[in-house]
């Protein structure tokens, strides 16, 4: 039941921002770590960046001081504003998060559709 939607992906010329948005619906008793990862055409999947419960980050090193990640948890929502965007920042960016869906469940690693990014002139 648990849905994880995104949104904020488009075309962006070098140099621009763009902020995506993740929010998770469904049943949902509580949300661990949530992130964001990337892949491009021809690349594998990479982690960009990780929040947890608590706020504590993480980034891949070829975003530090681009991007921030962070979280409103009474939305269940993580957004990733991404600044001075890269043409190898193109990627289709995919948000998860580990989400106990009901007391007593299992904590899970549930995956969005994906959103595309395309950083071009």
């Amino acid at each position: 039941q648990v849905q994880l939607v995104e949104s904020g992906g488009g075309l962006v010329q070098p140099g621009g921002s763009l902020r995506l948005s993740c929010a998770a619906s469904g049943s949902i008793f509580g949300i661990s770590n949530m992130g964001w990862h990337r892949q491009a055409p021809g690349k594998q999947r990479e982690l960009v960046a990780a929040i947890t419960s608590g706020g504590s980050t993480i980034y891949a090193d070829s975003v530090k001081g681009r991007f921030t990640i962070s979280r409103d948890n009474a939305k269940n929502t993580v957004y990733l504003q991404m600044n001075s965007l890269k043409t190898d920042d193109t990627a289709v960016y995919y948000c998860n998060a580990v989400i106990r869906p009901r007391i007593g469940g299992s904590l899970t690693d549930y995956w969005g559709q994906g959103t595309q990014v395309t950083v071009s002139s």
